[in-house]
């Protein structure tokens, strides 16, 4: 045989007494909102610094790129093409990931 069990109503973890006061919940404490501070400082710094790793990347992968292509094709134009391209690819990629917040 099989015990059938009742779902439709939850148990009552702990009876309520009505004569005790309800107490707000905790504020947090300094310690609390400080540590969240630093946390919070220290995801801004990596931003920054992300940032101008992009700002610097960005130029010198694709005008490196450029001088590659500018030695196997025998041209002289795609180093700067490839300078002024990455510079736009990398403000492009920090406007869309720092600036739609």
């Amino acid at each position: 045989m099989t015990a059938e069990v009742d779902m439709t109503t939850p148990p009552n973890p702990e009876p309520v007494d009505p004569t005790q006061p309800v107490l707000p919940p905790s504020s947090p404490s300094a310690e609390d909102e400080a540590e969240q501070l630093r946390s919070f400082n220290v995801r801004e710094q990596d931003s920054a610094w992300r940032a101008v790793a992009y700002l610097l990347t960005g130029p010198l992968i694709y005008g490196g790129l450029g001088a590659l292509a500018d030695h196997w094709l025998g041209t002289s134009w795609l180093v700067g093409a490839g300078i002024v391209g990455g510079m736009a690819m990398s403000l492009y990629l920090i406007w869309f990931r720092y600036g739609t917040h």
